[in-house]
């Protein structure tokens, strides 16, 4: 008898045996116990999950001849069971849809489904690929499908159920396949490697079993192809070398060379594995799959069954999510998702993977603009500053220095410190507040992001260098310039009918929290308040108190008496647009000028 491949000759032939589709198999025997079993049915998933398989066993279990009715399980040695099994059944009859997918093939299953069966219970006919079948053809099949003869049951196997008519699936059961999860594809590589009485490494089975991407069939079929390869015992390297992966070792070196923006290494690495055979796009693949596992080692940490990889992996993505913050792995993530896709219609395949490595090292150099524009306004660094980190020097444009604001911590460290707890993120253990460089005295030189770009006097003190003491101004806490403050910003911004509920409203400070009481009800406060006014509230309050702070509106108070507020325009528009915190401060950052002034509230 001629070999027959794993995947064929370990085919399931009862329910029990199916991996990883409990819920399917349960759902048909318990059909088949309580004599309820339908007339149609579409199985859809994955491919290799077991759909075509799941299909002959319940046509088995239909028609098996051991007992007078159908059975849970299929006996396997009858009649029916083994010619089933062959494939040569006369009455369980197999169709591939995508090549008889015509209206006329179909116009032949209906008129052959009139005639009872020639010796079984039932005429079973199962479409492979039924999403290949026209829709015309599927028009034509209808009415059969809706009431067919009682001894005929149409079973449609197909990996895009989408495609299939909404019609069609509306009369029949529909069953979805789920990915066979990685710990049950490795079970079964081991079992049948004792099986087979050969040997293999624990992690060669790991590499098979992910390079299954959840399908068994895929993972049984590489299998057979490394015990070809590998002669002996079955080891990672010879899958490594048979299925053309870069070494787990490789990866973790490249994203090291990253953490040090060490370019020239990154392209030396890459230089390596593309002279090695190693093909840019599968490359790109596999580091999209590290930084993957990376990010969840971050997030959910080493032990989480998110990670479907093995053991030695799991110790590789956690020592890289050491390295990197959970920002950076997403950035890197999606470097290399754009560079994986950009691979596959480009040309130079290895400019664009070297290019993605590059845009990753100098990732690490930059600084997110979401701190810049937080820290701006913080007091000027204090004399003890460490050695090493960069000196920004920011020659006169005759514009007021901002004030400090001593009590500050910008909403982006105070995140960064929630998520990292790195002592460095806390406004008292910050030696140089304001916008942060990192710099490493034996790497490249730092990257600033925003207007510190545009000064080449940016450089690394090697030596303290004196700066002027600036008067600061103290946060306010008084509740009545609090409250003028967040009125005057939301009535320049337009929000006057929130404006007319807030300053009938009590008003109070709890620590950290601006507290209005208004004599309104809850659905009238979230019809009035936006989630744009409630951020210029919330801005305002902020930065009148010197710290984050939140902004609360709740109902059941009282109408007060609503104050004098003091106005704050100071003559034309464009006065008050230079009296603005916010122009100030963009204007001694970056050096803008006012041009235009439209007042918006002229347009209402």
């Amino acid at each position: 008898m001629s070999y027959q491949v794993l995947a064929r000759k370990y085919r399931p032939q009862r329910f029990s045996e199916v991996i990883g589709q409990e819920h399917v198999t349960r759902t048909l025997k318990n059909a088949i116990e309580q004599g309820r079993t339908a007339h149609g049915y579409i199985f859809s998933g994955h491919r290799g999950i077991g759909k075509t398989t799941v299909a002959r066993i319940l046509a088995a279990a239909l028609n098996c001849r051991s007992k007078d009715h159908p059975v849970p399980e299929p006996c396997g040695v009858c009649e029916s069971c083994t010619e089933i099994r062959a494939g040569n059944s006369v009455d369980v009859i197999e169709i591939d849809a995508a090549t008889n997918r015509g209206i006329d093939e179909i116009r032949e299953l209906r008129e052959a489904a009139r005639y009872r069966p020639a010796r079984d219970r039932f005429k079973i006919y199962i479409l492979d690929e039924a999403h290949q079948i026209t829709d015309a053809a599927f028009n034509a099949l209808l009415k059969t499908l809706e009431e067919p003869p009682g001894h005929v049951v149409f079973m449609l196997a197909t990996t895009a159920p989408e495609d299939i008519p909404q019609t069609i699936r509306s009369r029949c059961q529909h069953f979805s396949f789920r990915a066979v999860r990685f710990e049950e594809i490795l079970g079964q590589l081991r079992d049948l490697i004792a099986r087979e009485k050969l040997e293999a490494d624990e992690d060669a089975l790991a590499l098979l079993a992910e390079a299954g991407d959840g399908s068994m069939r895929d993972a049984l079929s590489i299998l057979d192809q490394a015990i070809a390869s590998c002669t002996g015992r079955l080891t990672s390297a010879c899958v490594r070398q048979l299925i053309g992966a870069a070494p787990s070792s490789v990866l973790e070196e490249v994203m090291r060379a990253v953490s040090r923006s060490a370019s020239e290494e990154v392209l030396r690495l890459a230089d390596h594995l593309i002279s090695e055979g190693q093909n840019p796009a599968h490359f790109a693949r596999q580091l999209v799959r590290f930084l993957r596992n990376a990010l969840v080692a971050k997030v959910s940490g080493k032990d989480s069954p998110l990670l479907q990889i093995s053991g030695d992996e799991r110790a590789r993505v956690a020592r890289i999510a050491d390295v990197f913050s959970e920002e950076d792995l997403a950035r890197h993530l999606q470097i290399m998702l754009r560079t994986f896709n950009e691979l596959g219609y480009r040309q130079e395949q290895r400019f664009h993977l070297e290019l993605g490595l590059l845009k990753m090292a100098h990732a690490q150099r930059l600084l997110p603009i979401e701190q810049l524009l937080s820290e701006a306004g913080v007091a000027t660094p204090s004399p003890s500053r460490p050695a090493g980190r960069p000196s920004i020097v920011t020659e006169n444009r005759g514009v007021a220095a901002p004030t400090s604001r001593g009590n500050y911590v910008s909403p982006f460290a105070a995140d960064s410190a929630r998520k990292v707890s790195k002592p460095e993120m806390s406004a008292e253990s910050t030696p140089a507040i304001g916008p942060r460089v990192v710099s490493n005295n034996t790497g490249p030189a730092p990257v600033v992001m925003g207007a510190n770009a545009l000064h080449p006097e940016l450089e690394t003190a090697s030596s303290e260098v004196p700066t002027p003491a600036e008067p600061s101004k103290p946060a306010s806490n008084d509740l009545d310039s609090v409250r003028n403050a967040v009125l005057s910003a939301l009535g320049d911004a337009g929000y006057r009918i929130v404006v007319s509920m807030l300053e009938t409203g009590e008003w109070s400070i709890e620590g950290r929290e601006l507290i209005v009481r208004v004599a309104s009800t809850a659905a009238g406060i979230e019809m009035s308040l936006g989630a744009e006014a409630k951020r210029v509230a919330v801005a305002t309050a902020s930065g009148t108190m010197g710290k984050p702070a939140k902004f609360k509106v709740l109902p059941g108070g009282t109408a007060q008496a609503a104050p004098a507020r003091t106005s704050t325009s100071n003559g034309g528009g464009r006065a008050r647009a230079a009296q603005e915190p916010i122009v100030k401060r963009l204007q001694e950052k970056f050096g803008a000028e006012i041009r235009t002034i439209i007042d918006q509230r002229d347009k209402k």
